[in-house]
């Protein structure tokens, strides 16, 4: 389960930046999930929830933004929607897609006192 170890990522950073803050607890970490980034979100939930315990993000709310897959058919030469890494173009059929948005996973906000 990789989502432990990205928790731990999270967290890690989460704490260094409470540190450089000066800060007291952490209330909220927002995070932004690409469709395509093969990151279970309430996996991530759940391990983060347990990553926390003892630590100056504890009870802090996690909030997940889903972040649309995007990426470009070679054949239609078109931005298209994707849902899945490995699916088809919804405009002509083609396999032949490349993710160009949604691979992403990154901490966007904390909120702290």
């Amino acid at each position: 389960m990789h989502e432990m170890s990205l928790a731990e990522g999270v967290l890690q950073l989460v704490e260094e930046t409470a540190m450089r803050e000066n800060a007291q607890r952490v209330k909220l970490v927002v995070l932004e999930i690409g469709r395509l980034s093969s990151v279970e979100p309430e996996a991530l939930r759940f391990c983060f929830e347990a990553v926390v315990d003892g630590s100056i993000a504890h009870g802090a709310v996690l909030e997940i933004v889903d972040v649309p897959g995007v990426g470009w058919c070679m054949p239609c030469g078109e931005s298209v929607a994707m849902d899945e890494a490995f699916g088809a173009c919804p405009r002509c059929g083609s396999y032949q897609l490349q993710p160009t948005g949604g691979t992403e996973m990154r901490v966007r906000e904390i909120e702290i006192e």
